[in-house]
Order: C-alpha cells, then sequence, then structure tokens
C-alpha cells in the first residue's frame, strides 16, 4: 500500500497526526520507529561485544603479566645462587665486598628491580641501595631455609613486585645462605600496556563499523518503514482502507504504463467509473480525452480544471517515479463548480480594488496634465477597458478654469491595438448634444451605452466614423465626467471590443470611481501648470532679454530653469562708465513666485546701485542691508516668507588696465581661463549670504590677459544630491580645459559636460572673453592748475582727434573739455588729468583728488556762470561722476560719427 501512494523512499514519510493523537504510553523504545529500535538494538550487542572483548583483554595482560614476574625473579635467584664461586663468597671474611658487585652487575643484566644475597638467618649482604646491606630481610625465608624455593607477590617501598627467595647449598648440600630477586610488574607488563592503546583503537574501529554497518541496514529499513513503529505500522494497515474512501477528494494512483491502480470512493464517483475500473487502462474507462490523457501522462498539474460530465474538477497530479519512487502518478480530484463561481466573483472584486490602489498609487506621478492624463489611460487598458481616451477643455492644459461652452482636445489614448477609428490625440472634439459624452459633460455623472450600435444618440455624433468604430469591433462605452469640486475639466471613455459581455451597472461604479481619483491629479496638475506659467512669465520679464552693447568683452550665456519650478537665479551685464563692464550673478534659494519675484528686486536694486559706479564691496554691502530690509517688512507683515538666502557675485573688468575686480557674497568662485588654456578658480574671500549682515566684504583684483575668459556660474550647474560643490568643480575645470574656442562654443560644451538630466534647481551661466583698449586708443594728459593750460589741453586734444580721424568732434569735444578742466581747476584739488577712450563711443574723462561733486542745475538769468555742466549734458550722450580711492572722475561719452 506504501508504494500505491507513491511515496518516495529518499525521506521518511511524517507520521499521520491521527495516529501520533491516539498514541498510548510505552516505553522509550517503543515509542521509537522499527528502524530506530533495531538500531538501537544491534548497537547495544556490538557495544557489549567489544566491552567484553577489552575486559578479557585486560585480565589476560594482568595474569600473563604477573606470571611472567614470577618465572623472571625465580630464575634470576636460582641462576645467581648457583653461580661459581657464591659458596666462597658467603663464607670469605667480608661478603659483601666480594657478593655486592656481582650482584649488581646480574641485576642490572636481568633486569630486575633488585638481587639481595643474605644468610641464613635473613640478614642482607648485598642491596641496590647499600644503606639496607645488614638489615634484616623482609620477606617469607622459612620454605627456603628448609632448602625449598619460595615465590611470593607483595607491596613493597618500591611498588607491587614478585619476589622469589632460593637457598645457596655447598657441595654437601647445607644450607649456606639464601638469594632473593625480586621485579615489579610494572616493568614485566609495559609491553603489554603499550600494545593497550592499539587493542582499544582495534575494538574503537571495529565499534564505529559495526555501527556503521547496523546504520545502513536500519535506514535501509526506515525508507522501507517510512519511520513508522509497530503500532504505528499496525494502526496504518488498519485505517488505510477507512481514510483513503471516507475522504472528500478524489484519489487514483496510476502506474507506469497507464493502468488505474487505486481509486477512491470519490473519485469513482466524480469520474462515473465503472465498478471493474481497477486494473484496466486510463484511456478504456469512458473518460473525455483530455482528463484521459492528463492521468496516462503522469506530468505535474496544479489546480488544472477539466470539464467532466456537468462538474468543474480541479485535478492535482504529481509522479511517483521521483527520488527513486515507482513509476507512475497520484491524482486528487477535488469539484470546484460551486467554488469557481465564487471565486470568480472574489477575483473580480479583487481586481477592482487593486485597480483602485494601483490608481492612487501610478496616477499624478508628475505635475503635468498631458502625462496624468495618460496614466489614466494606460492603467485602464486592458485591465478594465480595451480602450480608453481623455479629452480635456484646452483651457485646462494651459492652466486655466474650463469654458463648458469650449471646444475639447484629446489629450491621452490607450488601447490594446493600434488603428482603432477613434478620434487621434491632440484632436479637437465638439461633441453634439446627442453623444454620451456631451450628456456626461451637462449633466455631470456617468453615461452607459451598453450596445453602441444601438445608440442612435451616439452615432449622431459621426455616422461614417461610428460605423467604422463598430465594425472594428468596439460594442460598449461608458463615460464619466472629470470633476474637481464644481468644475468639469473634460470627460474620459472607456470602450469595450475583445471581451462579448458589455459594460454593466456595477463597471459604471468602478469607472466613476477610478476616474474620480485621477481628476484629484488632473486638478492639480491643472492649478500648477497656471502657477508655473505665471512664475516663468514674471521670470522672464525680469531676466535680461538682450545684452547691452559694450566693447570690453564678448559674452556669451545661458539660463536653465529647473523642471520642478521656476527659481531665483539671475544674471546681468551692466556697463560702466570710462569703457568698464560690470558682469553679476546671484541666486534666491527656492522656488516658485516668491523666489522669482526676490530676484527681480535685487536686480533692479543692483541695476540702480551699479549707476553709481560703486566698489563691488560697497554695492554688495547696499545689497545685504536691501535684503536685510525686505527680510524685516515681509516678517513683519506675516503675509510672505522672508528670504531663505540670496548669493551673488559681482566683478568689474576695466579693458584699459586689464584689471578685474571680483567680490562675491556667500557664491560659488569664478573660473578664470587663462589663454593658454590653463583653468584655475580665483581665490575671492566668499563673504557671508545676503541678508546676514555683520561683516564687510573683501574684494580680489585680478590681471587678465587679453583672450582670457571669465565664467561666472550658479550653484546649480556644480552642486546637486549625487554630487558635492568640489566634485561639481573638478568637473568644471575638465569641461573648460577641454574647450578652446569661443564664448558660444565654452558655454556649450560646458552644459554638455555638466547638465543633468532633470535639473533640480535654475543654472545661470556667463562666458566673457576679455578684450583690451590698446594704447593707440587711449590718450592722457596731466593739466597744470592754471586757467591758462585749458586752451593747452585743448590744442592737444584737437590733434589726437585729428590722429584718431575723429575732426567732427573737435568743437564739442573741446567745448566739453573747456568746461569740465576749468571747473577741476577751479573747484578741485590738483593733480587734474585729462584722458580720452577711443572705444564704441568718445570718452573724455577730468579727474582731481576733491570729493567734490558737481551738479547740474538751471543758471538764472543774471547768473554769470552755471551753465557748464549744462552744455556738457546737452552735447553728450552720458555724462556723471565716479569717485576712485584718490578722488572724483568726471565723464562724458559722444557717439563715434
Amino acid at each position: 500500500m506504501v508504494r500505491l501512494l507513491g511515496r518516495s523512499d529518499a525521506r521518511p514519510a511524517r507520521r499521520p497526526r491521527g495516529l501520533r493523537a491516539r498514541r498510548t504510553p510505552e516505553s522509550t523504545l517503543g515509542r521509537r520507529s522499527l528502524a530506530a529500535q533495531v538500531f538501537v538494538l544491534q548497537v547495544v550487542i556490538v557495544l557489549l561485544l567489544v566491552v567484553a572483548a577489552v575486559v578479557a583483554l585486560v585480565l589476560q595482560v594482568r595474569h600473563d603479566t604477573t606470571q611472567e614476574a614470577r618465572n623472571r625473579s625465580l630464575a634470576v635467584a636460582e641462576t645467581f645462587a648457583n653461580s661459581p664461586g657464591i659458596v666462597a663468597a658467603l663464607g670469605s671474611p667480608d661478603p659483601t665486598a666480594v657478593l655486592q658487585p656481582r650482584a649488581e652487575a646480574a641485576r642490572e643484566a636481568s633486569q630486575v628491580d633488585f638481587i639481595v644475597v643474605m644468610n641464613t638467618d635473613g640478614v642482607r649482604y648485598t642491596h641496590p641501595k647499600p644503606d639496607r646491606i645488614g638489615k634484616k630481610f623482609v620477606g617469607t625465608l622459612g620454605p627456603a631455609q628448609a632448602g625449598r624455593t619460595v615465590v611470593e607477590e607483595v607491596n613493597g617501598t618500591i611498588g607491587r613486585l614478585v619476589q622469589a627467595v632460593v637457598p645457596v647449598k655447598d657441595a654437601d648440600g647445607k644450607i649456606v645462605g639464601l638469594v632473593s630477586a625480586g621485579i615489579t610488574t610494572d616493568r614485566v607488563g609495559g609491553t603489554a600496556d603499550r600494545q593497550l592503546p592499539l587493542v582499544l583503537a582495534t575494538a574503537a574501529a571495529a565499534l564505529a563499523l559495526a555501527t556503521g554497518g547496523t546504520a545502513l541496514v536500519s535506514r535501509r529499513l526506515l525508507r522501507q518503514t517510512h519511520g513508522l513503529g509497530p503500532r504505528e505500522m499496525t494502526r496504518m494497515y488498519e485505517h488505510h482502507d477507512a481514510v483513503l474512501h471516507a475522504v472528500r477528494e478524489g484519489v487514483i494512483i496510476v502506474g507506469g504504463e497507464g493502468d488505474l491502480l487505486l481509486a477512491n470512493d470519490e473519485a469513482q464517483r466524480l469520474l462515473d467509473l465503472p465498478a471493474d475500473a481497477e486494473g484496466r487502462k486510463v484511456f478504456d474507462l469512458g473518460l473525455d480525452t483530455a482528463t484521459a490523457e492528463l492521468l496516462a501522462s503522469g506530468r505535474v498539474a496544479t489546480d488544472e480544471v477539466h470539464l467532466v460530465g456537468e462538474r468543474l474538477l480541479a485535478i492535482n497530479q504529481r509522479p511517483t517515479e521521483v527520488a527513486g519512487g515507482p513509476a507512475g502518478s497520484v491524482a486528487t480530484l477535488r469539484d470546484s463548480t460551486e467554488l469557481r463561481a465564487l471565486s470568480g466573483r472574489a477575483e473580480a472584486a479583487r481586481e477592482r480594488l487593486d485597480m483602485l490602489y494601483a490608481a492612487g498609487v501610478g496616477i499624478g506621478t508628475s505635475l503635468d496634465v498631458t502625462r496624468t492624463a495618460e496614466e489614466l489611460t494606460e492603467l485602464a487598458v486592458p485591465r478594465f477597458a480595451d480602450f480608453a481616451t481623455v479629452d480635456l477643455f484646452e483651457a485646462v492644459l494651459e492652466g486655466e478654469e474650463p469654458d463648458s461652452r469650449a471646444v475639447l482636445r484629446r489629450t491621452a489614448m490607450s488601447g490594446i491595438r493600434k488603428g482603432a477609428p477613434l478620434y487621434a490625440v491632440g484632436e479637437k472634439i465638439r461633441f453634439v448634444e446627442s453623444a454620451p459624452q456631451a450628456r456626461t459633460l451637462v449633466d455631470g455623472r456617468p453615461v452607459l451605452e451598453a450596445r453602441l450600435a444601438e445608440s442612435p444618440g451616439w452615432r449622431a455624433q459621426d455616422l461614417e466614423r461610428t460605423e467604422q468604430v463598430v465594425e472594428f469591433g468596439i460594442h460598449s462605452l461608458i463615460t464619466v465626467p472629470v470633476r474637481a469640486g464644481s468644475l468639469v475639466l473634460g470627460v474620459v471613455s472607456f470602450y469595450r471590443s475583445e471581451r462579448a459581455a458589455p459594460f454593466d451597472s456595477e463597471e459604471v461604479v468602478l469607472a466613476e470611481e477610478l476616474v474620480a481619483r485621477a481628476a484629484v491629479s488632473i486638478d492639480n496638475a491643472r492649478r500648477f501648470t497656471r502657477e508655473h506659467g505665471m512664475a516663468v512669465t514674471l521670470q522672464r520679464s525680469l531676466l535680461p532679454r538682450t545684452l547691452p552693447e559694450q566693447g570690453a568683452l564678448d559674452i556669451a550665456y545661458r539660463y536653465l530653469p529647473a523642471q520642478a519650478g521656476v527659481g531665483g537665479d539671475w544674471f546681468d551685464v551692466l556697463p560702466l562708465s570710462g569703457a568698464r563692464v560690470a558682469l553679476v550673478v546671484g541666486d534666491v534659494v527656492g522656488h516658485g513666485l516668491h523666489a522669482a519675484a526676490t530676484m527681480g528686486r535685487l536686480r533692479t536694486a543692483v541695476h540702480n546701485f551699479s549707476a553709481l559706479d560703486l566698489a563691488p564691496e560697497e554695492l554688495l554691502g547696499l545689497l545685504d542691508e536691501l535684503v536685510a530690509r525686505i527680510d524685516q517688512d515681509e516678517t513683519a507683515d506675516g503675509s510672505a516668507a522672508p528670504v531663505a538666502g540670496a548669493t551673488c557675485l559681482y566683478a568689474i573688468y576695466d579693458p584699459v588696465s586689464r584689471r578685474c575686480t571680483v567680490a562675491r557674497a556667500g557664491h560659488p568662485p569664478p573660473a578664470l581661463v587663462h589663454p593658454d588654456g590653463r583653468v584655475e578658480f580665483p581665490d575671492v574671500p566668499a563673504g557671508l549670504p545676503l541678508g546676514l549682515g555683520g561683516l564687510p566684504f573683501e574684494t580680489v583684483e585680478l590681471e587678465l590677459a587679453e583672450g582670457s575668459r571669465l565664467v561666472l556660474y550658479t550653484d546649480g550647474l556644480v552642486e546637486d544630491r549625487k554630487q558635492d560643490i568640489d566634485t561639481g568643480l573638478e568637473r568644471l575645470r575638465d569641461a573648460l580645459e577641454r574647450t578652446d574656442s569661443t564664448p558660444e562654443e565654452t558655454c556649450q560644451s560646458v552644459l554638455e559636460s555638466l547638465l543633468p538630466e532633470r535639473p533640480n534647481d535654475d543654472i545661470a551661466l556667463i562666458v566673457a572673453r576679455t578684450r583690451a583698449l590698446g594704447a593707440e586708443q587711449v590718450a592722457e594728459w596731466d593739466v597744470p592748475v592754471d586757467p591758462a593750460a585749458v586752451g593747452e589741453v585743448r590744442a592737444a586734444v584737437a590733434r589726437q582727434l585729428v590722429r584718431w580721424e575723429l575732426e567732427e568732434l573737435s568743437f564739442t569735444t573741446e567745448l566739453i573739455l573747456s568746461e569740465l578742466v576749468t571747473n577741476a581747476i577751479r573747484y578741485g584739488t590738483p593733480p587734474v588729468r585729462v584722458r580720452l577712450l577711443r572705444d564704441r563711443t568718445l570718452i573724455c574723462e577730468v579727474s582731481d583728488s576733491s570729493n567734490t561733486s558737481p551738479h547740474l542745475r538751471y543758471a538764472a538769468m543774471t547768473d554769470e556762470g552755471g551753465r557748464g555742466l549744462f552744455l556738457v549734458a546737452q552735447l553728450t550722450d552720458r555724462w556723471g561722476t565716479r569717485y576712485t580711492p584718490g578722488g572724483k572722475v568726471i565723464w562724458a561719452e559722444q557717439p563715434l560719427p
């Protein structure tokens, strides 16, 4: 019966729980399996045999040791007693002197412990220990004194020993002395003791071999009995038929040749088997072909459903030959007709819950209206519908509130196959009033069209297209409004084509809940689109759209907003007096409208401060105070958050001296690419970010060779979540070292090397290549503090303008310089200097060492003076004053002809 059940003999089978539950109290050995009992008994027998053999060997060794000691001690004593000269020695005046050396030599040669020669009274003449000579011998002397030999075992001072005492007789047979020889049993038994470990090892090996053999036999018996004890085996066979035929599952055992070996009562009922089915071929039992082939094949099957008669049977089948079992298979049959219907409904409910969970997790992963609509259709197809479309009002796509009278645009569509004759993505749609989509938009409720072929309202939308849709196989429709509060943003349509059953009312509820979850994400994306658009518009209006004209620098720039939102990065190029140019780049921490607005305020402030021709450190100081005041105002108001942080770098480049003055407030340092391609990051003191206040800013003055490239940037270029700023600076250095080209190409190369796939922060980048005004474009004169020197200056300037071929400007230039030089001589402090610069404009500069600044005013009719600066302002494009560490400079610019 064990083989029929197909149990493998590779490992013990579990004992039936019922058998363990009914087990009665019995001995420990009786509770073991049959194989375990046999193993224990055989091991015990082998162990007893080994122990008996070892004990016998030990007793034999002890007996042999004692006998050997008796024989050796007696032989040595008799040999020495009968040795030549012993009688004479005993009769000599000093027997000890003669016999002691001979006794010791004999003792060492015979390997005994002692040889003692004594007189007939037992007084020793010899002994291995000389201090015992002359003392009484300890032992039995009576038999030896009577002429006999005595051998005895005693416990001496040197341990357990055997000693023999023999008489010494003269030629007449008279006893003239005694000789005793003794040896300890340890000395005799040493060889046997050395052999004992080998004997024990041999016994252990024999025990191990016997145990191993017993284990193999027991293992084989264990496999054959499946770990059952005698009582359990008896109980199993007694209850086999009752258990097998009482289960509510059919059990079939098929042999390797396709013969039915066993079928319990339930299997016979489920398969409607004949009474003589056992022993016949499976194909001869009248089963359907698919079921018969499965049972005869012996292949593995798990809950494989077959229609047998009017029953749906779930068949599980496993081969029995796995791991050495008998050929064949065991199959169990379970009637799942009613369970199948219940599980189908439960599976549908589980699938709907799973789909709603997936909608909550997978829809709205981005704040993009179109992508959110695509996620809805991708989720719905094919789990819920065969085709799905999302149509939204165009205003929704732009972030605005929808107009119910406007047209819709197909925003997303998914299907199980291509070629469906539905409106394409991007196409504008206006539904007729009878269309299900139009009714959904008006009523704000879902509409079910179970059979599209019978829906005249749907067909009225487009007779030709709807006919193609029906021919394509689409036969059922659900439309659901995309509602966000009181707003209807659009409509979602679900189509069915592959599944024959139309949509039902339960599926309408599911579709409505699915769209409701997506509508929240679509509305959030719409709101974000609106805010993002406003922020982008504001930011673009605040950033420079074109760069001002100037001749000191060749400039290229890039501005890339973050994908997550609009930030506060900004830059600017500001022409200054004296052909100088200011470069500024800054960063306001954060994103959104607040950051963009703050950026605009700072950029405007820099424009205003730069008009004063302030040094970089002074401009940053004023900007720092401005940010602090902004924070105080917004904190007191409570309506807006303070500026979380703002950084700025301000640099002024003078093409005449080729010097660049740089200061920064917590901003990353600039990069400088020398004409030979060498890249360095000048050590510009970092300073605190704007708004913290308390410490002045420091400047660094760099002398730049013509053709050098100055690179300014914001931290979004060199720092993100995956790399720190040091790593980003090294990558920037490598990118600049590989680029030896124009500023435009440098910008492109740097962004290609450093730009991340999805920037988390705005990136502003400026590359400025320096130019220089040569000596031929600059003219300077020292002016004595004498009104008569004005004429000499005018003459020198006129000659210089002739050399520059600017004779047309001679009159106005002489007039301008006359006024400016006269004012410097009259109101200023020497030294007074005049400088002409020929750049994109003609620049006249008059400097002196005083700090008093002239002011433009209207002179009264009676005033004799006060009209000089008024004339200068009328004759020039720009004029102004800038202060230097040594005084001030009055400058004026005229356009070149």
